[in-house]
């Protein structure tokens, strides 16, 4: 048995790191999950606070005082109020989280000593390091719709208690990842064209009526009477996730059909995606 040389330092050296695509990539991740942990009492502060007072406002307090206004969905021994309000916060709250994770940052990286150039460096594509963000903002997305459950589910006025079941699971989860990954990648894609110095146009001009007119408290099928506005409002991406999950949560009330919902968010997800990561090769590589 031959003895190893102190000096013959080769074949006691470890191979060298090879790092992959996958491993890089996945690397990547782990910081943004480390870092979500690590702010999720702020996160969770900031995805709970909007659907809390909605919720405590219209379901409970409004019924409390005998508001007819806030129950209007119970005429004629129709669906409460809460249960309509349940599948419309989820879908605003992926939407707003999805958006404000993947923009905040990315506008940060951007104009800060372009620390944006610091991730190019990566040995990954550039496309592929967008499609990193939209995953991390999406994944974001996706916890802060299931944190919005607790709240919708259990404040209310008695009486007004929602009722909601899940016949088809795979229909639930396919809202939620299709709603979540859409949020992601529109954040990144505002985030790319949008002046980081005019980004208060974002809340006024993009996220306030995408909230009031996406049939957060309303099913899309009550405008009717308003025929022009509830045309209008199929150009907005909430309308349809919000009437996914009305389908998926509480299939008793009036919604769209699957291949309606279901088209806009699958292709619209693809869509987004290869847009956003385009628009942020060009920001990052100019």
């Amino acid at each position: 048995m031959s003895a190893v040389s102190p000096t013959d330092t080769s074949a006691l050296a470890a191979p060298p790191a090879r790092p992959t695509l996958a491993r890089t990539f996945w690397a990547m991740m782990a910081r943004e999950v480390r870092v979500m942990r690590k702010n999720f009492v702020s996160t969770f502060t900031r995805v709970i606070a909007q659907p809390l007072l909605f919720v405590f406002v219209f379901a409970y307090v409004l019924p409390k005082i005998g508001t007819g206004g806030a129950m209007f969905a119970q005429q004629g021994g129709g669906p409460t109020f809460s249960t309509i309000l349940v599948p419309g916060m989820v879908a605003s709250s992926i939407v707003m989280q999805g958006i404000m994770a993947a923009i905040f940052p990315l506008m940060m990286e951007l104009t800060w000593q372009r620390s944006i150039t610091d991730r190019a460096l990566a040995p990954v594509p550039v496309p592929l390091l967008g499609v990193q963000k939209i995953i991390a903002a999406a994944t974001q997305a996706f916890v802060a719709g299931l944190l919005v459950f607790p709240a919708v589910l259990f404040i209310h006025a008695e009486g007004q208690g929602p009722s909601v079941h899940i016949d088809n699971w795979p229909l639930f989860l396919l809202m939620m990842v299709t709603g979540s990954l859409l949020s992601g990648a529109g954040g990144l894609l505002l985030g790319t064209l949008i002046d980081p110095q005019k980004s208060q146009v974002l809340f006024t001009v993009v996220l306030l009526p995408m909230t009031m007119l996406g049939c957060v408290y309303y099913p899309w099928a009550a405008m009717d009477g308003i025929r022009w506005l509830q045309i209008a409002t199929l150009a907005n991406p909430m309308v349809y996730l919000s009437e996914g999950l009305r389908a998926a949560l509480t299939p008793q009330v009036e919604h769209m059909p699957f291949w309606a919902y279901g088209s806009v968010l699958v292709l619209g997800t693809a869509v987004v995606v290869w847009w956003a990561t385009r628009t942020f090769t060009k920001r990052v590589l100019t």
